[in-house]
């Protein structure tokens, strides 16, 4: 069948367009750089036309609170549009576990927003709630860093690695609607603090990390197990340790 990725030239999206196609679909990977733009509407018509599944893990360029709101308000009603004038039967969107818990966070709240409106498209729909990918230990740290200190909380998360996120969302695609949401986490407890020193030791950063309770997380503040999936996420199986060592 025909599967269009929305942000398919992406960290997930590129895996997800090679897994796909892996499997015998037709797949459209649809991005500003194919010439399909969610955001202004280029394309995207003609990049729906006899698709089955729209596939959406595309991104705001941009993480400031209303610049990120607008993003997915307006990719998202663009794209329900689209796919409503092209029959489409399934609307798959990559989300974020804990969304909802954490209001503080701009980003986390333009997630929320995004959600909602695929509920009331009346397209059959799937989002998948993912946890922190491995590889946003960098970006992680970027954003938490004074000179040559990294401060960060202790809270928990169950982070998982990009590749097991691709294998949950093509799953997704390839199965029947749920018109519900799924998570999908790694399989083990972390504390934020712990992850981001043990992935910058691994990379040999100097950067020293400190335990620091008053700092937030892009825009939260976890007091704990917020950022974790519930009892009936799905567990992947590649362990931190085990994706670091496939780095080296």
């Amino acid at each position: 069948m025909k599967i269009v990725v929305i942000g398919g030239t992406g960290l997930i999206g590129s895996k997800l367009v090679e897994r796909l196609r892996a499997d015998g679909h037709d797949v459209l990977p649809a991005s500003p750089n194919t010439g399909v733009n969610s955001i202004t509407g280029e394309g995207l018509d003609d990049a729906l036309g006899g698709a089955s599944v729209v596939v959406d893990v595309s991104n705001s360029p941009s993480f400031e609170d209303s610049a990120v709101l607008e993003f997915f308000r307006t990719s998202t009603d663009n794209l329900v549009a689209a796919e409503a004038a092209a029959g489409v039967g399934h609307h798959v969107a990559l989300s974020v576990v804990g969304s909802e818990q954490l209001p503080d966070s701009g980003y986390l709240r333009a997630k929320v927003a995004q959600e909602e409106l695929i509920k009331g498209s009346g397209i059959p729909y799937t989002i998948v709630r993912a946890t922190q990918f491995f590889e946003f230990v960098k970006g992680i740290a970027a954003g938490s860093t004074e000179g040559d200190t990294v401060r960060l909380p202790s809270s928990l998360l169950q982070p998982l690695a990009s590749d097991d996120v691709v294998a949950a969302v093509a799953l997704a695609a390839e199965a029947a609607p749920l018109n519900g949401t799924t998570e999908v986490a790694g399989p083990e407890e972390l504390h934020l603090d712990e992850f981001v020193r043990t992935g910058l030791a691994a990379e040999k950063d100097p950067r020293e990390v400190v335990t620091d309770e008053s700092v937030g997380y892009f825009g939260a503040h976890p007091q704990g197990r917020e950022l974790l999936p519930g009892p009936d996420a799905h567990v992947a199986g590649t362990s931190f340790t085990e994706w670091l060592d496939r780095q080296k």
